[in-house]
């Protein structure tokens, strides 16, 4: 009988990232050259902008009205508003604060006031939009300036869905430190896949925005099942302590964020082409999109935290996370479940790389810009607990768009961070987590 070695756990994650590579490399190679690249950057700089909707007091469109975006004193984009109160895209050199002047004294049927000013900022920031879609009412007054309370909901509800993007992918995280007792620091990579995956079906392919969702969502899972299989699983059986198993997914996040940036390109795109609209809720202005971000986001939390209450399954997770030697001797196959959590995991990081791609764009280091805000939410909620994670992430979401009332936006995220210290000094287990006694 000829023997043969059994395949090495490195050699199997090779496969699997030429794999998940081959499924995307024939229509996005051709950007990774510099000849491709310089276009691309030009038209990502090019898409910063402004683009709106005038309306009178009664909420009927002003058509004729000039447009003017201003830097400064400098002018720097005009348009006229078209016969429902709408002007395209005016570009802007980047990011940065701007004044939108409206001239009504030529808009038809139009009789109150002739001059508004509008304040907007555009944020360089992963989860903020390049261009900015603002709806201007007219009133009596000559200037129209949203109020402190207009901009706190504005933030607010934007915070709220920013949070529910980092729940979606913090309580897999969580799940996996629950039953496997490591940090995952290749778990931003899963969120990256499944944008980049969104983005072949849904630019690339043509699919519908929802059919492209879903489909990343399934190959999501099958990666993070790939990964438990081909990787975490041999080097659990081995005995790998767990500060070697967290330095290891350093590693591989390195290499796969290598990886899709060779084959994607560092310039950002547009998840798809489809325009579903804004929606006006009040003084929120939104796209159509990120309520739909949020309608869906609230439902998969909602199936995911009754599974865990409920499910077979998911009690069996919850009793993993609580006490795994005991778990196993009251009959649960540890083995079994925690390959299902990596493969849940690598789904719900999938959905929320979707999700972000929409609610912002689709880079090769997405995910990993979500990364720290995804330990906050964790660490805040209480490590191992997907209700505190959930919790903790909607907490860090709306505070970080809150405090930019008051800080600058560049510094959003350490606003949230300090929140995240505040809170920990107060509470060291987190939210949700419980006091454990050490000695």
């Amino acid at each position: 009988m000829i023997r043969t070695k059994a395949t090495r756990p490195w050699v199997r994650l090779l496969a699997v990232l030429a794999l998940a590579c081959a499924l995307f490399a024939p229509g996005l190679a051709v950007t990774a050259g510099p000849a491709a690249a310089a276009p691309l950057a030009e038209k990502q700089a090019d898409e910063w902008g402004f683009r709106g909707l005038l309306r009178d007091g009664e909420k009927k469109p002003v058509s004729g009205a000039a447009v003017e975006v201003r830097d400064g004193d400098t002018v720097v984009g005009t348009d006229t508003t078209d016969e429902k109160g709408r002007w395209e895209v005016i570009p802007v050199p980047g990011p940065g604060e701007y004044t939108i002047a409206i001239d009504t004294k030529a808009a038809t049927g139009h009789f109150a006031g002739d001059f508004y000013e509008v304040e907007k900022e555009l944020v360089d920031s992963p989860t903020t939009l390049p261009v900015l879609n603002v709806v201007v009412s007219t009133t009596e007054s000559t200037q129209q300036v949203a109020s402190f309370a207009d901009r706190f909901a504005q933030r607010a509800v934007s915070g709220f869905n920013l949070g529910l993007l980092i729940a979606i992918a913090a309580i897999g995280l969580s799940l996996v430190f629950g039953t496997s007792r490591f940090t995952n620091f290749a778990h931003g990579e899963s969120v990256t896949f499944g944008g980049l995956m969104g983005f072949v079906f849904a630019h690339l392919a043509g699919l519908p925005l929802l059919a492209a969702a879903a489909v990343a969502t399934v190959l999501g899972a099958a990666f993070g099942y790939a990964q438990d299989v081909t990787l975490w699983r041999p080097l659990r059986r081995k005995g790998v302590s767990l500060v070697t198993l967290m330095i290891a997914s350093i590693g591989i996040s390195m290499a796969i964020r290598s990886l899709f940036q060779f084959f994607f390109g560092n310039a950002a795109r547009g998840m798809t082409t489809e325009s579903w609209g804004t929606v006006t809720i009040g003084p929120v202005v939104l796209p159509a999109t990120s309520y739909a971000s949020m309608g869906i986001s609230i439902v998969v939390l909602v199936a995911i935290g009754v599974w865990l209450k409920y499910g077979r399954i998911g009690k069996a997770t919850r009793a993993i996370s609580n006490n795994t030697a005991l778990a196993a001797t009251s009959g649960v196959d540890v083995d079994r479940i925690t390959r299902i959590v990596w493969t849940l995991s690598g789904a719900l990081a999938a959905l929320s790389g979707v999700l972000l791609g929409v609610f912002n764009q689709v880079s090769f280091d997405m995910g990993f810009n979500l990364l720290l805000l995804m330990f906050a939410g964790v660490i805040l909620g209480g490590l191992g607990t997907a209700f505190g994670t959930l919790v903790g992430s909607i907490v860090v979401g709306v505070c970080t768009e809150i405090l930019v009332l008051w800080i600058p936006a560049d510094m959003k995220y350490v606003g949230g961070l300090a929140v995240l210290v505040i809170v920990l000094l107060v509470r060291p287990q987190g939210i949700f987590g419980r006091r454990e006694r050490i000695g």
